[in-house]
């Protein structure tokens, strides 16, 4: 017990094999210590998380943790390590990136059994830095932070959050702003980029070892066989359309679809200038660098399957020793990405409209909703969850969500062509609207409430972020004391834009 009666923080048990990847040694991701960050203080600390990795909740009260997640002293018996990583970023190719503020600093197991990796993001300068500080800003933390959690609830694949660590120390973007260090989890880290750094170099010997360990910790179930890696692309191919579907689902925005800020686990991976779409427009942008449009809402899908087609080119060497038996192995997995993408969005589109099978017509019913939507730029998650409000057993307007439509003339014939399909399946009104509503979130992360947030603790106050934090993990529910939060942004707020810059 320490002076002040605390119970010292004690690191969970790391892995069998401690250093799995770091096993791989220096040619994939050296050992580059963190830099200390001054005056560390514990913003936000996510304890359902710890307790799943088996990191016990009290550690929050611990300045032994604290220290740990600020990159302040190493975790026991690991050296913390930095990848090397390229990538093509805007559809141009850079050769070397890496993890230019990114340390791994433990690998671990939770307690059913799981594997964690936990890297500090803005724990200083790498290798990779490219002369840059290797810090990052409060603003751009609390955003990750936040919108990792929010991505989980909503039951899409991401890496994800375990604490928020702020310091005093200036940090030089735009402005002078404060420094922070999000500590993320993910069962791995490896990008797309991983396996181009190595193709683009020739250094081809070098993609089967990495591509090994991808297999043999995450997709156990085809270490060893013949055909490990036309499995695992497959596999990855598939991942990542039906991860785009649930992006449009949910009207989710990245922002910087770059191949370095994809998963090679199918993860939404790197949280910088996304959004949650308020008003519905289908060419909608949230980064506004992205003056061409490449990474816009209704470009995702496709920008999905063209970074799919990067890993597979990086890959070609692991397919075959025939070129063109490669190419033709790489043609067939890619060409498994648009069914995979259709087969997950369609459904998704039927489910949020309360429909319970899939009718010839419905495509063009969900079209022409978004149709209405997209030409008033109506709020998307508020209308669709106000169209669970509408009944069948009467042919009165729809309210609710009348308030959010502007064509209503095309709305109110939609309606009467919708009720008839509800009619039609015998829907019953109560039944559907709990269907409804358990796949159309009533709270998404709002940039109006983000910024809300970002203000106050940039003053001081971090009670924002806790009530964001416990808003986002519920996003289905309710909450009638939180139905402020629901409410379409503020005309001053309608046009925050954010950018590559954290």
């Amino acid at each position: 017990m320490s002076a002040d009666g605390t119970v010292p923080f004690t690191a969970p048990p790391l892995l069998p094999q401690t250093r799995r990847y770091a096993a791989l040694g220096d040619t994939y991701a050296p050992q580059v210590a963190t830099t200390p960050l001054p005056e560390p203080v514990l913003l936000h600390f996510n304890a359902a998380l710890a307790e799943e990795i088996g990191i016990e909740a009290a550690a929050a009260q611990r300045p032994e943790f604290t220290a740990l997640m600020a990159g302040n002293r190493a975790w026991p018996d690991y050296a913390s390590i930095s990848s090397v990583y390229a990538g093509h970023q805007f559809g141009s190719f850079v050769p070397q990136l890496g993890d230019g503020r990114a340390h791994l600093i433990a690998e671990l197991q939770g307690r059913d059994g799981d594997r964690w990796e936990l890297q500090l993001k803005g724990g200083g300068q790498t290798p990779w830095s490219r002369f840059a500080d290797g810090r990052a800003v409060l603003r751009s933390s609390i955003r990750e932070y936040l919108a990792s959690e929010a991505m989980h609830a909503l039951g899409i694949p991401t890496t994800r959050a375990l604490s928020l660590v702020g310091s005093p120390q200036p940090v030089r973007r735009e402005t002078i702003e404060t420094a922070a260090v999000v500590c993320r989890t993910a069962p791995g880290f490896i990008r797309f980029g991983h396996f181009e750094y190595f193709y683009y170099q020739n250094r081809h010997a070098e993609l089967k070892p990495l591509a090994d360990h991808v297999i043999n910790e995450h997709f156990p179930q085809f270490a060893g066989r013949e055909d490990r890696y036309q499995a695992w692309l497959t596999e990855v191919t598939e991942r990542t359309a039906r991860l785009m579907a649930q992006w449009q689902a949910v009207g989710f925005c990245h922002g910087v679809m770059n191949t370095d800020n994809f998963s090679a686990l199918g993860l939404t991976l790197d949280y910088g200038p996304y959004g949650f779409m308020d008003a519905f427009d289908a060419h909608h942008i949230c980064n506004h660098t992205d003056e061409g449009g490449r990474y816009a809402y209704d470009q995702q899908p496709m920008i999905g399957h063209w970074n799919c087609s990067r890993l597979l080119q990086a890959t070609l060497p692991l397919l075959s020793e025939q070129p063109e038996q490669a190419v033709e192995i790489a043609n067939s997995i890619l060409e498994r990405y648009p069914p995979a993408y259709t087969q997950a969005m369609t459904p998704m589109w039927i489910a949020k409209l309360g429909l319970r099978d899939l009718r010839l017509d419905d495509p063009e019913l969900v079209n022409r909703f978004l149709g209405i939507l997209h030409k008033g730029h109506s709020d998307f998650s508020r209308s669709f969850r106000h169209l669970a409000r509408l009944r069948t057993d009467t042919d009165a307007p729809a309210h609710g969500i009348r308030d959010e439509i502007a064509d209503l003339e095309a709305f109110d014939a939609w309606v009467i062509d919708y009720r008839a399909r509800l009619r039609s399946e015998s829907s019953d009104d109560t039944e559907r609207a709990v269907r409804m509503n358990a796949v159309n979130p009533k709270y998404v992360l709002r940039n109006h409430l983000l910024q809300a947030a970002i203000e106050q603790a940039q003053g001081g106050s971090y009670e924002e972020i806790d009530t964001l934090f416990k808003l986002i993990n519920r996003p289905f529910d309710e909450q009638p004391e939180m139905e402020r939060y629901a409410e379409e942004p503020p005309a001053s707020a309608r046009h925050i834009e954010v950018s590559c810059s954290s």
